[in-house]
């Protein structure tokens, strides 16, 4: 355990100081962000052709492919980013105070790369004004995609909403330290403060916790984004009850994956040894270990109801799912994963943050090729005859790569734009830790007196 003192000095630290491997980190990121917009660019002047997603039925093609797999990734990324930030409140684990900001900033994020996702899905982006706010009193009622963007607006609202409450303490306290170059932005986030609030505000942030907990299996990951594809019978490989819980147990492993990799970065570049410690890095093991779990128990349930005596045409889609190397990749990350957090679990000496980092994104990759797997399958398998021949097949595009890597450096610049305006660790954590360390100290002091005495 470290022996240094937490102090408000450091989580001000990224907003004072910036080294080379900022610009580095700002630079790469920044690239392929614009890269990622040139080819944007190319696709509305010459149409979704060019990813070859127009191509279905005899064109042996999918018209859902990585763009809709990946939104479907970021925002089971999103979803547990704000769950884990919300149980740390509601659930008093206070252990993970440090990184409970971190995760909140991950779901904004994530929220605004799958929103990105669906802008850029929809071909033309004035669709979004003409075919769901136009008709949004009709939509709303038939289109899962509606409920899709109304859900993840209504996150993104809330997440803000809970972000905005817990900075006006922050802000307001640090107010003298923090850059005079972003002064009027502190001033609009704590228009109206007075210290008579912070009672009310914590009872609101706790609502807030509350609900986003209620929602979050009932609507988002566990209900509303499964939706989008397990209603449709026609579609053997999408439809089934299975659906919610193993999204929403694909969302809480990336989301804890990401949550991981974000706090070793800001640990790392920031010397946060003594704020983001390896206690909380093994508790977020454990709890990985525990979703993955659950994730690989609800594939095998898929497997079983779909091959054992399932209806031809399920059982054609499920085969093909479990045959395909890009399953089996994912599987044998998670379980190699799985496998690590248990042998690290009863062999403590076998833990290091960096073979965290590498499980953690051993995962991210698996979900996100399982769900880009999920979304191609289902197409590719439909119950009514679409291939004359043979099997439609697809394989992202160019482009279709390259918005990966966008919306990758996109929620990279994010992080390193917020980092240098408000502090990405509450200081209710900092002085959470200077309490417990204070406590820790007087009992040191406390047996030492007694071990004086009885010598004595």
């Amino acid at each position: 355990m470290s022996t240094k003192r937490p102090t408000t000095a450091d989580i001000l630290r990224p907003m004072q100081r910036t080294t080379k491997w900022f610009y580095l980190a700002f630079a790469v990121a920044g690239v392929a962000l614009f890269v990622w917009v040139l080819a944007w660019g190319y696709q509305l002047r010459a149409g979704m052709v060019v990813t070859g997603l127009s191509d279905w039925g005899s064109g042996g093609g999918a018209t859902w492919g990585l763009y809709i797999g990946a939104m479907i990734w970021w925002v089971g990324i999103a979803h547990g980013g704000i769950i884990l930030s919300a149980a740390v409140r509601l659930l008093g684990m206070d252990r993970y105070m440090p990184v409970a900001r971190l995760a909140e900033l991950l779901t904004l994020a994530g929220l605004s790369a799958a929103g990105f996702y669906i802008l850029v899905h929809m071909g033309r982006p004035d669709r979004m004004v003409t075919s769901i706010f136009g008709h949004y009193h009709i939509t709303v009622n038939n289109s899962p995609l509606v409920w899709d963007v109304t859900v993840i607006t209504a996150y993104f609202v809330l997440t803000a909403t809970y972000l905005a409450l817990t900075l006006r303490y922050d802000i307001t306290r640090l107010r003298e330290q923090l850059p005079d170059r972003f002064e009027p932005v502190y001033m609009v986030m704590t228009l109206g403060y007075t210290k008579a609030e912070d009672e009310i505000v914590e009872r609101m942030v706790w609502w807030l916790a509350l609900a986003i907990i209620i929602m979050a299996p009932l609507l988002l990951h566990g209900g509303v984004i499964p939706w989008l594809f397990a209603v449709l019978p026609s579609m053997p490989a999408w439809f089934g009850a299975v659906q919610g819980p193993q999204f929403l147990t694909i969302a809480l492993t990336s989301a804890i994956s990401g949550v991981i990799v974000v706090a070793y970065a800001f640990r790392r570049a920031y010397g946060w040894d003594h704020i983001i410690t390896d206690d909380v890095f093994r508790g977020l093991l454990l709890w990985l270990g525990f979703f993955c779990l659950l994730f690989c128990w609800l594939q095998l349930q898929q497997n079983v109801t779909g091959l054992f005596a399932g209806p031809v045409s399920t059982a054609i889609a499920q085969e093909a799912t479990l045959g395909h190397p890009v399953y089996i990749t994912a599987m044998v990350l998670v379980l190699a994963t799985l496998t690590y957090i248990f042998a690290q679990t009863v062999r403590p000496s076998l833990f290091t943050k960096t073979r965290a980092v590498v499980a953690a994104f051993a995962v991210l990759t698996a979900t996100l090729l399982e769900k880009l797997l999920f979304v191609v399958e289902g197409f590719l398998h439909p119950e009514f005859e679409l291939y004359a021949a043979t099997p439609g097949e697809y394989f992202p595009s160019a482009i279709e790569w390259l918005s990966l890597a966008g919306t990758t450096g996109m929620v990279v610049l994010f992080f390193l734009g917020v980092a240098k305006v408000v502090p990405v660790i509450e200081l209710h954590a900092i002085e959470h830790l200077q309490a417990s360390r204070d406590e820790l100290e007087a009992s040191d002091r406390l047996e030492e007196r007694d071990s004086a005495t009885a010598d004595a």
